[in-house]
């Protein structure tokens, strides 16, 4: 048999098929890696991610809005007057009494800040007896997930441990008292909600779902980014989704 060198132009093809199938091989590999890295995670590493955010994002909420100005100087939750409050102000506006409302913004914010610091043992032990059922849920669930299982274990003890902190303050205006009794009336026919009949159970609603909303946005940014938040279960759960 004769023997024929191959060409420069055949050496070149064999090369790219080889490099080709190399690099086809390089993928399979890659993603079959992905996929063992996303089926390794066990519960315990799953449920252990999952409390590691939730501590960590609680811990830094209550930490930001229960500090001066958490709630007064952060537009996201800052507490406004109650409606039936909102429409009386733009006439005592012209009346010379604005000052009474505008100490009564800050009153009502500074009861909630005085509030949250309260709410930090009550997250804690929902984080505790949280179990893989929830951790799933919250893993693989939306932004509003953490959201849903605060409120469903702390809702109520929240507004039992806030309601007397803020009472305590908002019982010192007496624009809180005035509101207090007319809304009562109104409440009464249904003008307004019972919620808002009364300006401390109002503070302590919008209180709640301030630290819920600050709860989430740290849920969000340790979701975005779990490599910055150094902590190596937080990397390995978040960051193989």
């Amino acid at each position: 048999m004769e023997f024929r060198p191959k060409s420069s132009h055949g050496t070149r093809l064999a090369g790219l098929c080889l490099a080709a199938l190399l690099a086809l091989a390089g993928l399979l590999v890659g993603s079959a890696a992905l996929a063992l890295d996303l089926s390794s995670l066990s519960r315990a590493d799953a449920t252990a991610g999952v409390k590691a955010a939730l501590e960590k994002g609680s811990a830094a909420a209550v930490a930001s809005l229960g500090a001066e100005d958490g709630f007064l100087g952060n537009p996201q939750v800052r507490i406004p007057l109650p409606d039936g409050l909102q429409q009386a102000e733009r006439v005592m506006r012209l009346m010379g009494r604005q000052q009474e409302f505008d100490a009564l913004v800050v009153s009502i914010n500074r009861a909630a800040e005085a509030a949250i610091p309260q709410a930090k043992p009550l997250l804690m032990s929902a984080i505790r007896s949280m179990t893989v059922t929830d951790a799933k849920a919250i893993l693989a669930g939306g932004d509003d997930s953490v959201t849903q299982f605060f409120r469903s274990r702390t809702e109520k003890s929240l507004a039992a441990q806030f309601l007397p902190i803020v009472k305590q303050t908002t019982d010192k205006s007496g624009l809180a008292r005035q509101y207090n009794s007319i809304a009562g009336q109104a409440a009464s026919f249904g003008a307004i909600s019972a919620d808002d009949a009364r300006i401390e159970n109002y503070v302590t609603t919008r209180a709640m779902s301030g630290l819920f909303l600050m709860i989430a946005e740290q849920e969000r940014a340790i979701r975005e980014d779990p490599v910055g938040t150094g902590s190596a279960i937080l990397r390995k759960v978040f960051g193989s989704k």
